[in-house]
């Protein structure tokens, strides 16, 4: 079996790159060993944020595993919990953090781990397993959520374009049904 949960070192143009020889290299070695199950994690919504490059390339990674020779298994992850501190960096100042009213469902990185080994360590799903987690809000309303429960006094204002999230429209980073739903709440995660 190979897990690969390799990321890129940037988000850019260059994403395309690092996925396309990492996944031609590991697919190669994968066929090469006889390996019965191949396996990634990527993003719930990846195949429709066509306007990001980093998202672009979560798709190529995604369109070669199922391309290739060996069996499969994706598993596609809402935004961890863990990131909201970084989202929340890209757009703000002293006094205020700017951001979109996208929706997103954050989700425990311990969580998406325990999903990801269970995946490995059954039967190749030649298909795709969505992870989310059990409340979604509109980014603006975490952000505030957030700093409210780390005692930072910054103002939340919405901009619907700030960020690498403006350029995501409707619900498409969360789960639809049939997904499974993890059982950490964000609320819960934060204490």
């Amino acid at each position: 079996m190979v897990v690969n949960l390799t990321n890129s070192p940037t988000f850019d143009e260059a994403s395309l790159a690092f996925f396309q020889a990492s996944m031609d290299n590991l697919l190669a070695a994968a066929e090469k060993a006889g390996i019965g199950h191949f396996v990634i994690l990527s993003i719930v919504g990846v195949d429709q944020v066509s306007g990001l490059d980093y998202y672009r390339a979560k798709t190529l990674q995604e369109d070669l595993l199922k391309a290739g020779p060996v069996p499969y298994s994706i598993v596609r992850a809402t935004q961890f919990m863990e990131f909201i501190d970084s989202v929340l960096s890209w757009t703000a100042d002293d006094d205020t953090v700017r951001l979109p009213e996208t929706l997103l469902q954050p989700v425990a990185a311990a969580d998406v781990a325990a999903t990801v080994a269970e995946v490995a360590a059954g039967a190749p799903l030649n298909g795709t397993l969505d992870l989310g987690g059990p409340d979604t809000y509109p980014l603006d309303e975490l952000g505030r959520i957030t700093l409210a429960a780390k005692g930072d006094s910054r103002t939340v204002t919405v901009d619907n374009n700030a960020g690498v999230f403006g350029a995501v429209t409707d619900a498409v980073l969360t789960t639809k049904d049939g997904a499974r739903i993890a059982p950490t709440r964000y609320a819960d995660w934060l204490k």
